[in-house]
């Protein structure tokens, strides 16, 4: 499922070819899907989600959770798979979090509100991810 390095795409030229519209606007232009459009929103699927562009192991199904904000929530990563970056745009300081194996857009991360024992959510975009869920 993931991509060998040798086909990642080097240029946004060749990432507008390997992706929807809707998949380049969130993951290569930073865009955000409206809430409560996305698939995984509501899913229970056991298994692994997956960056939609490269195909890195990002979230554990057994880290998602139910935060009523639209999109879904991840309370943590796979080690190493996220990158976090200051974020200044819309007039505020957030933190996005990118894939770190191909830089695209994931979300953001939001830390002190309390919804799981960790502290914190991913707040991704559905169109971000990819599900392969567990074999039964």
């Amino acid at each position: 499922m993931s991509l060998d390095e040798s086909e990642l795409p080097r240029t946004e030229a060749e990432w507008r070819v390997r992706l929807s519209p809707e998949e380049y606007r969130v993951l290569r232009e930073h865009g955000t899907e409206r809430p409560w459009t996305g698939e995984y929103v509501d899913t229970k699927t056991p298994g692994l989600y997956h960056c939609r562009a490269c195909g890195a192991r990002l979230y554990a199904s057994d880290t998602k959770f139910d935060s009523h904000c639209g999109w879904p929530s991840f309370d943590d990563a796979l080690p190493g798979a996220v990158k976090e970056i200051e974020d200044r745009s819309l007039g505020m300081v957030r933190t996005e979090i990118r894939c770190a194996r191909c830089d695209s857009h994931l979300g953001h991360v939001f830390r002190g509100e309390g919804f799981t024992p960790k502290d914190t959510r991913h707040c991704v975009n559905s169109v971000s991810i990819r599900l392969e869920p567990n074999e039964t």
